[in-house]
């Protein structure tokens, strides 16, 4: 079951509460390149993205707000260090939500002037931490960067927000170490309401960053804990979009695209299988139908093996069988394969 946080409205997209997880990236061209940066959200939206993220490192960058505001639907976020005025300034030029750290932006008054603009425009605020991000005194406190230190770190700034009156909150927890990523997020979700943005940080390259954040994310979702994800990735972030819908397919959580299932073969296999799911993925990489695509090595076992997919193709020696929900339609000859899957998966419903 799902834990119920609090639900806060970032631009179009409801993040908490019943809504479903949402996806999120980050820009990495230089907030300067307001035209790279408008064509990297395009392509962002694209591939699936509902809210994006851009760093605001000074005045200059927050003319990239209004770009983007008019390029994409989805909702922006301003990521803000230290300076509370481009808190302000982000807010005034049309920001959907904020990213930023209390505690870091000077004394109380100017926490309120950035709460007060955030309730005045119905601008939710990100209180996000990490490993590296945490207070001298709770890193003296527990001696490292441990999930309790994360929490205690996090709560903190939540608490300066509190003091005004204001809760449209989300919280992020991250760590590059897995294992603290997740104790922490469960801990957090037990000490408060807000929605939670996942993400395992500094997770590293497309394929390491991809499992890392593949256990963190995914095990925190199946516990029910996580409104909103982000896949960090040292690589295109258009690659963390396709993580992300690729995490949320494997346990239930995307309704939309092709799920293939292949099996690993075996000394029974007498089809080049790796080459044919691999051919497979790549011709329903953008096919909106909400289907489990089978691929089969051995005629014998693999309709019955895979009699929950709603189509599927095994192979044989020579030729292979078409099949849906594990009964078979039709003998069809190898070379014929994903030709034939193709077109009865054409003919079938679409259903997003």
């Amino acid at each position: 079951m799902k834990r119920r946080s609090l639900q806060i409205q970032v631009g179009s997209v409801k993040i908490g509460g019943d809504s479903p997880v949402s996806i999120q990236s980050m820009l990495n061209t230089p907030a300067e390149d307001w035209e790279g940066s408008v064509a990297q959200a395009k392509r962002l939206e694209a591939a699936g993205c509902q809210i994006i993220r851009a760093a605001i490192p000074n005045k200059e960058a927050v003319g990239l707000i209004p770009k983007l505001k008019e390029a994409v639907a989805m909702p922006v976020v301003a990521d803000i260090h230290f300076d509370y005025r481009l808190a302000l300034e982000s807010v005034a030029a049309g920001i959907d939500k904020i990213r930023i750290n209390p505690g870091n932006i000077g004394d109380d008054s100017r926490v309120k002037q950035v709460v007060d603009a955030c309730r005045l425009h119905g601008v939710p605020i990100r209180v996000g931490v990490n490993s590296g991000s945490l207070e001298k005194h709770i890193l003296a406190k527990y001696g490292a960067p441990t999930a309790q230190a994360l929490v205690e770190s996090a709560l903190y700034h939540v608490h300066l927000i509190e003091r005004f009156d204001y809760d449209q909150i989300a919280i992020s927890i991250k760590s590059s170490n897995v294992a603290t990523m997740i104790e922490a997020y469960r801990l957090a979700a037990q000490q408060c309401s807000y929605p939670l943005h996942l993400g395992v940080t500094e997770a590293g390259t497309a394929r390491m960053g991809l499992i890392k954040s593949a256990v963190g994310i995914g095990s925190l979702l199946c516990d029910g804990i996580g409104d909103t994800i982000r896949v960090s990735l040292t690589a295109d972030p258009v690659e963390e979009i396709a993580a992300a819908k690729d995490i949320l397919k494997a346990i239930g959580l995307h309704q939309s695209g092709i799920n293939v299932v292949s099996c690993p073969t075996c000394g029974r296999t007498k089809i080049d299988l790796i080459s044919l799911a691999g051919r497979v993925e790549d011709a329903l990489r953008d096919c909106p139908k909400n289907l489990t695509v089978a691929v089969m090595g051995c005629i014998v076992n693999g309709p019955g093996e895979a009699r929950e997919a709603d189509i599927g193709i095994a192979g044989g020696d020579g030729c292979g069988l078409l099949f849906k929900k594990g009964e078979i339609l039709r003998k069809v000859p190898e070379e014929n394969l994903l030709e034939e899957l193709l077109k009865e998966i054409d003919r079938m419903q679409l259903d997003t």
